[in-house]
């Protein structure tokens, strides 16, 4: 028998190359299943890291700002256009959407109790301010005066802070009958705060604010007024200037404080151009109302506002541009009321016993009607046009030691109803009279 036709060969043969492919396709199964195996666990470990992502800071995120995410919520490109990445997206869609209901309705309750409070605390304001009103038109004495200007004064800046947060939350600013001018409406803004002696106003101007926007006007010049003395040294002072333009009035407030950084400026500006009312809370701890309030108030009633320019002193310089739509060059207010007899204070006196009669007025003619002065009051007149003031027959000055309790209680009334007339609005949010 050949060697070559022996069958145990060949089946040898065969089952040797069986057993060569066998282990080949082994092989291959392994690296195969291997190469399965790490990409399960990369795919694995990745899902982990977004749903890692999405614990730690996706939803933590979301709950402190309250604001939309922006760009791509995955860690991981391969992942994208999975069902899994939809998922994920889904569930922070839903997340996002139970935190703005939630925030919505903490504000609408937040706004809600705080406009309340403040309906109350403005009505109280005015009440205090009816008293105090009542009691500087009574009595003559000096000092009594002179600490009821102090009272005035603090309870003007009460009013301010009660007023800007109900504007904040939707209540009424107030409203003025009759347009002002211009001039009276930036002293009775400066009137409002406290650091009001570094307050200058450096320039006149011709031109009136209309009646529905003085309050807002003027409640706005405020909180400039208020930001800048107080970030910038108390020896220096702020000043305010006019400048017209083509389309309007600008109100230029310069102070020489440090400036603003550029996070700061940014909010600012970002407050300042909202169109839609600011939530409550998210003004911050604690709640700074100035630019949001400000913000509301130009986006409302039709005026702008700008911080981003420099002070010619080095601080900053706020830019309230009043468009045409809100001036006017007429000014038509109603006749002034004859004063009421003014009853002298029983304040005991070191040097005499009993209390001066007031000496009688002298007035000299003027060029627009009146009421006569009476026990030393200062005439009451209408407004018209301003007329050139002549300085060729000046009067000499007078020691103010030899003025009557009555002529000084005078002087002092006449320029705490200068100042204000665009301070107090005519009417609270439910039209009662404040005056």
């Amino acid at each position: 028998m050949n060697f070559v036709q022996d069958p145990a060969l060949w089946y040898g043969v065969a089952g040797t190359c069986a057993a060569a492919v066998y282990v080949a396709r082994s092989r291959t199964t392994v690296r195969n299943l291997r190469e399965r195996n790490r990409l399960l666990a990369e795919d694995v470990r990745m899902r982990d890291d977004e749903i890692d992502n999405v614990v730690r800071v996706l939803l933590p995120a979301l709950v402190e700002t309250g604001e939309r995410l922006k760009g791509s919520l995955l860690l991981h490109d391969e992942l994208r256009a999975t069902p899994y990445a939809q998922n994920i997206e889904t569930v922070v869609e839903m997340f996002t959407t139970a935190v703005e209901d939630a925030r919505d309705r903490a504000d609408h309750s937040a706004k809600n109790a705080l406009k309340a409070a403040m309906r109350t605390l403005q009505a109280l304001a005015g009440e205090q301010q009816l008293a105090i009103s009542e009691m500087q038109n009574n009595y003559v004495d000096a000092q009594l005066l002179q600490d009821l200007l102090a009272i005035d004064h603090m309870n003007s800046q009460f009013g301010r802070r009660a007023q800007v947060i109900a504007a904040l939350c939707g209540g009424w600013t107030g409203r003025q009958r009759a347009a002002a001018p211009l001039y009276d409406v930036m002293r009775g803004a400066k009137g409002r705060i406290r650091d009001y002696l570094r307050v200058e106003i450096r320039m006149q101007s011709n031109v009136a604010v209309i009646g529905r926007a003085v309050e807002p006007v003027a409640l706005a010049v405020a909180e400039l007024l208020d930001n800048a003395a107080s970030y910038s040294p108390p020896h220096t002072t702020v000043e305010i200037n006019f400048q017209t333009v083509p389309n309007g009035v600008c109100v230029m407030v310069d102070d020489a404080g440090v400036g603003m950084h550029e996070e700061a400026r940014q909010s600012a500006a970002r407050y300042l151009g909202a169109t839609e009312p600011v939530g409550i809370t998210r003004l911050g701890h604690p709640p700074q109302f100035g630019f949001p309030v400000i913000g509301m108030l130009a986006a409302q009633y039709g005026f702008t506002v700008s911080v981003d320019t420099r002070s010619p002193y080095g601080g900053m310089r706020a830019v309230l541009m009043l468009p045409s739509e809100l001036l006017t060059t007429a000014v038509d207010t109603e006749p002034a009321p004859v004063p009421a007899q003014r009853r002298v204070a029983r304040v005991p006196r070191a040097a005499a016993g009993e209390v001066r009669p007031a000496a009688p007025a002298t007035t000299t003619p003027v060029a627009d009607e009146g009421t006569a002065a009476l026990d030393g009051e200062l005439p009451q007149r209408r407004r018209r046009a301003p007329l050139p003031v002549d300085r060729t027959h000046q009067p000499a000055p007078t020691d103010a030691s030899d003025r009557s309790d009555a002529e000084t209680a005078g002087l002092m009334g006449a320029f705490l109803r200068g100042t204000r007339s665009g301070r107090v609005p005519d009417t609270d949010d439910k039209g009662q009279e404040n005056r």
